[in-house]
């Protein structure tokens, strides 16, 4: 990763991405450009200097380095640009990740820890206390049973709405409905809060990065939008109106389950005080799932740890 200088003429930083190059390698003609994005990832608009002339007053934005293009797709572009037919919103919503109901809280980490396996979450049926996910006084914030189908453990929740009191009510236009979630399929996969569902991934690329889309449907186990009414402050990190939630849990893979691969490949150990007040040592890779907004590209990347025992 570099930066370019820009300090001079604009510059156009143009490569093929992983998939690109292998659309062009097979020659079949399915490499064809039919849709591209803009982002604006390094910009701070704070130096927006409104004490310069008028000519000078962007002028350190102008000027600011520009990332180098990336032909890892999962690096590049947190921030999407986006075209508008309203011209007259004061307000975009963003994505916000809520750790205040107790089940979505993050650990003392600011992470999220996913359990690959029964004997790492919860070992009393074994009699013993080695495992990392309970403590005396229940589950953990933040701590996940990746192979969970009854309700146990943590959960991650994403509220979308108007970070801002001034505004009482999100236009129709920019309610978000449907949401890309982005996870290493060698780590693990997205299911529902409860367990139940399962929904699978609709693309992976070369670097085993597995895109989900969940779109709300009647009913639905991860969408909701519930009413536009300010809710109790105290319920969410969103300073205003809610459009929508996203809710969901990480099911861990056979691969960590099964082996210590992984772990030992890219993965390190760490101490975690067990359900009996002592430490177990514990294999765990971190990793990042981005959510993103697909109404108005808003992403967030969320930290997430897998451990085993």
């Amino acid at each position: 990763m570099a930066f370019q200088n820009n300090s001079g003429d604009i510059i156009l930083d143009v490569v093929l991405t992983d998939e690109g190059r292998r659309r062009l390698a097979q020659g079949n003609n399915s490499f064809s450009v039919v849709k591209f994005a803009l982002g604006d990832d390094e910009i701070n608009y704070g130096l927006f200097d409104l004490a310069q002339t008028t000519a000078l007053q962007d002028l350190s934005i102008l000027q600011t380095p520009v990332l180098e293009a990336f032909t890892n797709n999962g690096s590049s572009m947190k921030s999407k640009l986006l075209s508008l037919t309203n011209q007259n919103l004061l307000y975009l919503p963003v994505l916000k990740l809520n750790t205040v109901p107790g089940d979505s809280r993050q650990t003392a980490d600011s992470n999220y820890v996913v359990c690959v396996d029964k004997r790492t979450f919860d070992d009393s049926d074994l009699g013993t206390t080695n495992a990392i996910g309970y403590s005396t006084a229940g589950v953990r914030d933040g701590f996940m049973y990746g192979l969970d189908t009854d309700s146990l453990g943590g959960y991650i929740r994403i509220d979308a709405g108007i970070d801002s009191t001034d505004v009482t009510e999100i236009d129709e236009s920019l309610i978000e409905t449907q949401f890309m979630v982005e996870i290493d399929d060698r780590l693990g996969q997205i299911i529902s809060k409860d367990g139940k569902a399962f929904p699978g991934f609709v693309s992976r690329d070369d670097d085993f990065i597995a895109t989900y889309i969940f779109t709300k449907q009647p009913g639905d186990a991860f969408v909701r939008t519930p009413s536009q009414e300010n809710p109790n402050d105290a319920s969410t990190p969103v300073n205003g109106p809610i459009a929508s939630t996203f809710e969901f849990k990480i099911r861990s893979s056979q691969d960590l389950r099964v082996s210590n691969f992984l772990f030992t490949r890219i993965g390190g150990t760490k101490n975690y005080t067990n359900a009996g007040g002592t430490n177990s040592s514990t294999k765990f890779i971190d990793s990042i799932v981005r959510v993103t907004g697909m109404t108005t590209g808003y992403a967030v990347d969320i930290p997430v740890r897998f451990a085993k025992i």
